[in-house]
């Protein structure tokens, strides 16, 4: 069986994270030439395509493959570094890990906040819609994951967090505008035709919320995209368009009459669950237990199956 060269290994590496073989020959000190060399010498030893050539550079599938053994051996190479005593004692560790916006403006960052001090963690957080972070996981960008999939991605472990609940909501004057009476009509009018306010071009939240109301017709598309978790509420609450508002930021702007519920019979639920690389590694232990109790306390429970 052939075996991975650990230098073209660690090559491939560098040129997903860098984004291009230039960057990557810069980050290892090389030239851009030994780095193709290297790619395609690993190439023909997998007998697989392990990069596509765009800008950025993407991993193939064969190629995340490769790229999730690469960061575990960094990572083993690291601890193992550590506890000969051969890496700088105040060197912290770091964890990747891939977010959906809404849960890093409400209840995760708090959660962070429970994982002990020692051993020293270093967090790299990487936004991404909840329906997404697992890609990141499979391409071996991150360690660990909040995502929507309860299916685990290979070499993974899954766990579920529990609901995250959304509103439909609005400005109390968007509201009676296009309320009115506050009829099942009016209601359909309004996610029919009024303006909406999506978190950006692949948010489709809203849409699917109308569609079940208006049998399959989405929202309207006179739309504003507002590519942040805080922003986007406060553009609801501005009275630029409806949206669908997590209940951990509509609850205060609901109550101080700031945000006016549209169907507070029909919310609906997120499911979230945290996956990680099944690695025996401590301090990802650590974090993951930290972030289960933090859900425990923010999320709405799961249904008992």
């Amino acid at each position: 069986m052939a075996e991975l060269p650990l230098d073209q290994v660690r090559t491939l590496l560098a040129v997903v994270d860098e984004g291009t073989f230039d960057a990557a020959a810069a980050a290892l000190h090389v030239t851009p030439s030994a780095v193709s060399q290297r790619v395609k010498a690993l190439e023909q030893r997998t007998g697989r395509v392990l990069l596509m050539r765009t800008k950025p550079v993407r991993p193939t599938e064969s190629g995340e493959i490769v790229v999730r053994f690469a960061r575990r051996l960094a990572r083993l190479e690291r601890d193992t570094r550590a506890e000969l005593g051969m890496s700088d004692s105040g060197e912290p560790t770091r964890l990747s890990i891939a977010v959906n916006a809404d849960s890093l403006a409400t209840w995760f960052l708090p959660a962070l906040t429970r994982v002990p001090r020692e051993p020293r963690l270093a967090f790299e957080l990487r936004r991404e819609d909840e329906d997404h972070t697992a890609t990141l996981l499979r391409e071996g960008a991150v360690m660990a994951a909040v995502t929507s999939s309860p299916d685990p991605v290979a070499g993974c472990s899954v766990r579920s967090l529990g609901r995250m609940r959304y509103l439909a909501a609005a400005s109390p004057d968007f509201a009676a505008e296009w309320l009115g009476a506050g009829t099942d009509t009016a209601l359909h009018d309004l996610l029919a035709d009024a303006p909406v306010v999506v978190f950006d071009r692949n948010d489709d939240f809203q849409d699917d919320f109308a569609a079940r109301l208006l049998r399959g017709r989405g929202a309207s598309p006179l739309r504003h995209s507002v590519p942040t978790s805080e922003g986007f509420v406060d553009a609801v609450a501005a009275g630029l368009g409806w949206g669908m508002v997590p209940e951990a930021q509509a609850g205060p702007l609901l109550r101080a009459g700031r945000l006016a519920g549209l169907a507070p019979d029909r919310p609906v639920d997120v499911p979230l669950y945290w996956q990680q690389w099944k690695l025996d590694f401590p301090a990802l232990a650590v974090v993951a237990e930290a972030v289960a109790s933090a859900a425990a306390d923010a999320l709405r429970p799961a249904p008992r199956s």
